[in-house]
């Protein structure tokens, strides 16, 4: 039996900046997530740089780390069955070029930096990055 699970997501600049909140909200809801909690937030080079550690030897972390903090964010935690899966699909491929109909980044992502969304890759980094932007 298949139980509950908890995910991370992040609406990036990119998509905040075009004022995409709602739809992509709306995206997670007609597949069945719940948004427990939200915020928008807009953080430090440094914090960008905590929150993307896991990449900070790839040739790309300074540019990652640049942009997440280049302005406005909306982080959520998102809910349902196998949420972190689920979360992947919905998203696409992180290049929306390769990304298939009907995924965010597809429909709304620039380019591979400009992706519109972030969401965790497992269920060990959900946890830790819901505990990185929501610590009660």
């Amino acid at each position: 039996m298949s139980s509950l699970e908890q995910t991370l997501s992040i609406i990036k600049p990119d998509a905040v900046e075009r004022n995409l909140e709602s739809e992509i909200k709306e995206m997670f809801k007609n597949k069945g997530f719940k948004i427990l909690k939200e915020k928008k937030i807009q953080i430090d080079k440094s914090e960008a740089e905590k929150f993307y550690k896991i990449h900070e030897t790839k040739p790309f972390y300074n540019d990652l780390c640049t942009y997440l903090s280049s302005g406005p964010i909306v982080v959520m935690t998102l809910e349902r069955e196998n949420a972190v899966l689920g979360n992947r699909e919905l998203m696409g491929a992180t290049n929306p070029q390769d990304a298939i109909e009907g995924t965010i980044r597809k429909k709304y992502g620039i380019s591979i930096d400009k992706n519109s969304v972030h969401g965790s890759d497992s269920i060990e980094n959900a946890k830790i990055e819901i505990d990185f932007f929501f610590k009660d």
